[in-house]
């Protein structure tokens, strides 16, 4: 079978297993629209929240951007991982006793106001269609490749798909195809690790690899990250173990993707599927298992691609290139143009064009796409977008046919299953938080359920045209500004709701306007509007949540100190909520 046989094998038998899934567990009541009745166990809580975690952003970009920039990207796998624990330790237990369908649920009872449940309803839409926007690019990205079609048409695909098993299934529906998606992921990622590793250094652990000696080809033995070092300085780069990003950045990025990580309601809502706090633990433990597997392969397989990518493409004659480049070309995600007429292929630091390159129709004869954007003055010749790094990674290193066909299917499974989260959030934020607890409360399940895939549909649409129209290069960028959104609102105000008595709804309310509004408002102004990266002390708009989160926890600390306490009923109900012999009770419910 030839390489496109492989790939509908793959894709055609994933999609086939999770359309099954969806058509066996179609909802039929809003409590398994929502949390699947809550039935759920820990191990296939922990499966399923495993794949809504490691997104798009974790499968295709996290390894992309640890390939091209190297220690930077650890603020990625420090503050991702981070997160989960703060997550797990500081919300869900406490959160799961509550006992509600949703986070604005709670927002909206603990601080006794509507107002406080619509600012969590703005919060979460905010916050999900940046993170969804991402998942639908990743996904338009695997189409391209995989269909030999336009970016835009693989995102259309993609959100039709989601569109299915997500409006059709709900919490219940998802949370049996992310089972089968976290599957299928975990073979896509560490099998093409294992045998990149081998290739490269010998080593069948693809860990070991990463700290061992490059042997390729019969290669002088030299340590693996001592050769990456080397190709890097000599092209002009900064060493690939060297940090570029400032302490303050690397720090308040890494703070905002972890509290935010604590924060993101798609994740929370995962742990009120499960039977009890002493299955939301349980469910925690499995998770940490799962997420790890593909986090600690991560480092190794950004390290592999980087080699390969120099190694393949760098002092090659363009007539030469290997075949992945012209697949990838024809794409629009790799570009060249000899600058100095030697045919020969010079990957550099720098830009290769003005922005992005422009693409003519046409293309000369055995010659590359032409461009038609101006050059910039440096010796880089080469674009590629790194969000294809990890799916290219198999083709440059000449891997058989199903393994880049098993790439494909993992790539697809990982944008799904968080597109298909992120979708129910966003919905459930309308029909219920909004719908049913604000405008209608009277309204009938079904009316509910319509609603809830009414919001489906709407939100998937604006979700396909930032995927077509993304607003920033990367994947996991674009999702970065999900975090620090969920940083400077959800988690401060649920940690204060949890733990603080005297926190009003007055405070809560002025501290997630204030967070968000700092936070929202940063990114606006530097990723859309100015035209320059003087940020404020050196802070990216990646790391402004960690502010955000900071001025949330003053204004509400503030107003609340100024205005009326929160009613005995409000204190008596945090108090049940971190109560331990209520906890006790709460594990045999």
């Amino acid at each position: 079978m030839n390489q496109d046989a492989w790939n509908f094998l793959f894709i055609g038998a994933s999609f086939a297993l999770y359309i099954l899934i969806a058509l066996r567990s179609r909802a039929g009541s809003t409590k398994e629209y929502y949390v699947a009745s809550g039935g759920v166990s820990p191990l296939a809580n922990g499966m399923a929240t495993a794949a809504d975690w490691m997104s798009a952003a974790t499968f295709i970009s996290m390894a992309g951007i640890i390939a091209a920039s190297g220690y930077d990207a650890s603020r990625f796998l420090m503050g991702w991982t981070g997160g989960f624990v703060l997550l797990t330790t500081l919300i869900v237990p406490y959160l799961r006793k509550f006992n509600k369908f949703t986070v604005t649920d709670f927002l909206g009872d603990r601080f006794y106001s509507n107002v406080a449940r619509a600012v969590g309803v703005i919060c979460a839409v905010f916050i999900c269609m940046t993170y969804i926007m991402g998942q639908m690019r990743g996904v338009g990205l695997v189409f391209s490749r995989l269909f030999d079609i336009e970016i835009w048409l693989g995102v259309l695909i993609g959100a039709a798909i989601v569109f299915f098993y997500a409006g059709l299934g709900g919490m219940k529906g998802i949370t049996y195809t992310q089972v089968a998606q976290y599957c299928v992921m975990v073979f896509a990622y560490t099998i093409p690790a294992v045998f990149i590793s081998m290739l490269l250094t010998g080593n069948v652990v693809p860990q070991l690899g990463l700290v061992g000696d490059f042997t390729k080809e019969g290669a002088d033995s030299i340590p693996l990250l001592t050769k990456l070092n080397t190709l890097n300085t000599e092209l002009g780069f900064t060493q690939y173990t060297d940090g570029s990003l400032t302490k303050l950045d690397m720090f308040c990025i890494t703070a905002a993707l972890m509290c935010g990580t604590a924060g993101l309601p798609h994740v929370i809502v995962r742990f009120f599927t499960v039977k009890s706090v002493k299955a939301v633990r349980s469910s925690a433990c499995w998770t940490l298992l799962f997420i790890s597997v593909i986090y600690l392969t991560a480092p190794a397989v950004g390290a592999f691609a980087r080699t390969n990518l120099l190694s393949e493409v760098h002092g090659t004659k363009y007539v030469e290139a290997p075949s992945w480049f012209k697949n990838w070309e024809d794409r629009g995600l790799i570009a060249w143009v000899d600058k100095n007429g030697d045919g020969i292929m010079q990957h550099q630091s720098g830009n290769a064009f003005e922005g992005k390159p422009v693409y003519a129709d046409q293309r000369s004869e055995g010659g590359p796409r032409e461009v038609t954007n101006t050059l910039t003055a440096n010796g880089n010749e080469v674009f590629y977008e790194k969000d294809i790094l990890v799916m290219a990674n198999p083709e440059m290193a000449g891997l058989p046919m199903w393994v880049i066909a098993l790439v494909m299917a993992g790539c697809v499974a990982a944008a799904l299953s968080t597109a298909a989260g992120l979708l129910l959030v966003l919905s459930t934020s309308i029909s219920h938080d909004l719908m049913k607890k604000i405008i209608s409360p009277n309204m009938s399940d079904a009316r509910e359920l319509a609603w809830a895939r009414g919001a489906s549909f709407t939100f998937l649409a604006i979700a396909a045209y930032f995927g077509i129209n993304p607003p920033s290069d990367f994947v996991a960028k674009t999702v970065a500004f999900a975090f620090g959104l969920a940083a400077s609102s959800f988690f401060p105000t649920i940690l204060m709701g949890i733990f603080s008595k005297r926190i009003n709804r007055e405070g809560a309310i002025a501290g997630m306007i204030a967070g968000v509004g700092l936070t929202l408002s940063y990114i606006i102004y530097f990723q859309f509007i100015a035209g320059h990266k003087d940020y404020v002390l050196g802070i990216s708009p990646e790391g402004i949540g960690f502010f955000g989160m900071l001025v949330n926890f003053a204004v509400a600390f503030s107003v609340s100190a100024i205005t009326p306490a929160p009613p005995q009923e409000i204190v008596e109900m945090v108090q049940r909520i971190r109560n331990p012999q209520d906890a006790g009770a709460a594990t045999h419910e």
